[in-house]
């Protein structure tokens, strides 16, 4: 992908963004280069003619022997000793060449005497000559012409360590205000943002200042980086963008540097916008366990600086997103560096009708859709989830050949996101599905006839995800808090599955495995978090590791931990006691429905409804727990 600089209101425009050719060849013309080349070809020539000069002339190899018979005959005029050959100059001209025993001369030492007896001129040539290293030398110059070649190509810089900052162009497509909806508190921040770069004298007339910087906080999928993206579209100012991966590197100090590059390129501009997407990647909170020359804290320290040091810039807004605020060091969070957090949540029903339209503009869709009852269904997802939805339904309409989404495809495509993809490739055992579907009826019974639960939407026996069977429940409206008594019959729900396998057919299964897990942790958070319990509201938590630096809360005594446990499992098990006397009084409303999974496999909250209707037994159902009344808290 390349991004283009953008040239705005006749600021002083610099190329951030040029390509990476125009940096590595600059101050390093053709005609350099070609000189380099030539001179290094010369080097490399003369070096190896004084390297064969050095080496001895060819001659004809013959035997050693034979030399030492020429050398007895008188026909040897002189003799060149090599530390592995003898050379021979004859009388007549001639020039033998001969391999020595090793350690022959040294191991006769009449040898040299003899020789020499004969008038023969011996010579014994040095090792240490210059000139034996040609090869060697000529090997270290091209290395050390590479590397210097190397470092003036990338212009003395190391290419891992450039910064990774980017551009907005404007020709990539435009994301506006327009297409952001169901946060309209967060784009009101943003837009003031964007229209203090555009009229700055309306706010400095009355003494205002632009705040130094903005932190998107919400969970995943909730918009956050669509609005950096928007506020790219609508601002008349440069806008640079990077992630909080980009500054952490192996290298020593690269984080930093990078940091002090992209701050030097935003101060080009007359006003510029810096995002950093992922800030938690390099603003984690400095624990103790951390070393002042840790290279994340280093590349932490070098943001602080530069968004509220000694060098300010009133030019520059910092936008950050992270879904994780509460790792995030105190120093980055206080005024004058992050001025404002916007918090970006799940959209509520007005909010998630607008998503709809938003997603839903280039698609088909028939007449009596009804977006508003869509939204209603759908409690709870985020924009992400609600574009998934639609490009689901649009998958789904296209694979059975339609040209149109109608509600089948909008009612399947949610099924699909709640409950994951059905599994038809798996074969399940006959006893398998009666398993299953007694199971599943036992949920959706206990659900059904529990005051404090959300109505039931679907119960199916077809494997999806990871389960082998669902029961979903769709809330009627928006939840925000959780009350005490809705809390105990979501446990009283999942412990319905096992108490049904128990009563209706006298077994116990690993199906109930994820069911005991969740009512579990429901009773924990009543207990350590929440307050629901005869301990009081005292807030018992323990760090999940020894390397969990995240939790501030405190560990508590043995006797405290053995009452928490207690009450988690008296929790449980009255949940598991009020699920058993549903079913076992309603054994005919169980057999119906589970009878009916086996033979539809899908059975909707109609039809639950009339099954009910047909066997249930009339009676109210056992009270809940109200021994610490009926606090509401969020969960």
């Amino acid at each position: 992908m390349h991004f283009v600089p953008i040239d705005l209101a006749g600021a002083a425009a610099l190329d951030i963004a040029a390509p990476l050719e125009s940096q590595v060849f600059r101050g390093l013309s053709s005609s350099r280069v070609l000189l380099l080349v030539f001179f290094a070809i010369l080097a490399g020539v003369g070096l190896a003619l004084l390297s064969a000069r050095s080496r001895p002339a060819a001659a004809r190899e013959i035997a050693f022997s034979e030399v030492l018979s020429l050398v007895d005959a008188g026909r040897v005029l002189a003799l060149n000793v090599y530390p592995e050959t003898v050379t021979v100059e004859l009388i007549d001209g001639q020039r033998l060449m001969s391999v020595a025993p090793p350690g022959y001369v040294a191991a006769n030492p009449t040898f040299v005497t003899n020789v020499a007896a004969k008038h023969v001129v011996v010579r014994v040539v040095s090792t240490t000559s210059p000139f034996q290293y040609g090869g060697t030398i000529v090997g270290i110059f091209v290395i050390v012409l590479l590397a210097f070649v190397a470092y003036r190509l990338t212009a003395g810089r190391i290419p891992s360590i450039e910064t990774h900052t980017r551009l907005a162009s404007r020709d990539l497509p435009v994301v506006t205000f327009a297409d952001v909806a169901g946060v309209d508190e967060a784009k009101d921040e943003v837009a003031e943002i964007v229209e203090f770069l555009r009229e700055p004298g309306k706010f400095a007339a009355l003494g205002g200042r632009i705040p130094k910087g903005v932190l998107l906080v919400g969970p995943p999928g909730t918009g956050k980086t669509l609005l950096a993206r928007s506020m790219a579209g609508e601002a008349n100012v440069p806008f640079l963008f990077s992630s909080g991966s980009d500054f952490v590197e192996m290298y020593a100090g690269v984080g930093a540097s990078r940091v002090r590059k992209l701050f030097k390129d935003a101060r080009r501009n007359r006003a510029c916008i810096v995002f950093i997407d992922e800030l938690d990647a390099v603003g984690r909170n400095r624990g103790s366990h951390s070393l002042s020359h840790e290279e994340r804290e280093q590349t932490l320290n070098q943001l602080l600086v530069e968004m509220d040091g000694f060098a300010r810039s009133d030019s520059i807004v910092v936008v950050a997103a992270t879904n994780r605020a509460d790792i995030l060091d105190a120093a980055l969070l206080r005024p004058g560096r992050f001025d404002r957090q916007v918090t970006v949540g799940n959209p509520d029903l007005k909010g998630r009708e607008q998503i709809l339209r938003v997603h839903t503009r280039a698609i088909a869709l028939e007449p009596d859709i009804d977006l508003r009852a869509i939204a209603r269904g759908t409690p709870g997802f985020s924009g992400a989830d609600l574009a998934n939805l639609v490009n689901e339904a649009a998958l789904g309409a296209a694979r059975a050949g339609r040209s149109t989404i109608g509600n089948t495809d909008l009612d399947a495509a949610r099924d699909k996101v709640l409950m994951g993809v059905e599994r038809k490739s798996v074969v399940m055992s006959e006893h398998e599905r009666v398993t299953c579907a007694y199971h599943e009826a036992g949920h959706a019974i206990v659900a059904a006839l529990l005051p404090d639960a959300d109505p039931l939407h679907k119960v199916t026996i077809i494997p999806r995800g990871r389960a082998l069977g669902v029961t979903m429940q769709l809330p009627e409206a928006d939840r925000h808090t959780h009350s005490k008594a809705f809390i105990e019959a979501q446990i009283a729900i999942l412990m319905g599955g096992r108490v049904a396998e128990e009563l209706c057919l006298r077994q116990m299964t690993s199906g109930a495995s994820n069911d005991i897990e969740r009512a579990t942790d429901l009773a924990r958070k009543m207990v350590c978090e929440l307050g629901m319990s005869s301990l009081g509201p005292v807030h018992y938590r323990r760090p999940s590791s020894a390397w969990d630096t995240d939790s501030h809360a405190a560990g508590f005594s043995e006797e405290a931990a053995r009452r928490v446990d207690n009450e988690i499992s008296t929790l449980v098990m009255h949940g598991y006691e009020r699920a058993r006397q549903i079913v076992e009084r309603q054994r005919r409303a169980v057999r119906a429905l589970a009878l009916e999974l086996l033979d539809v496999e899908s059975v909707d909250a109609d039809r639950v409804k009339q099954i009910l209707a047909q066997h249930v037994l009339h009676s109210p159902p056992p009270p809940a727990d109200t021994r610490d009344g009926d606090e509401s808290l969020s969960i």
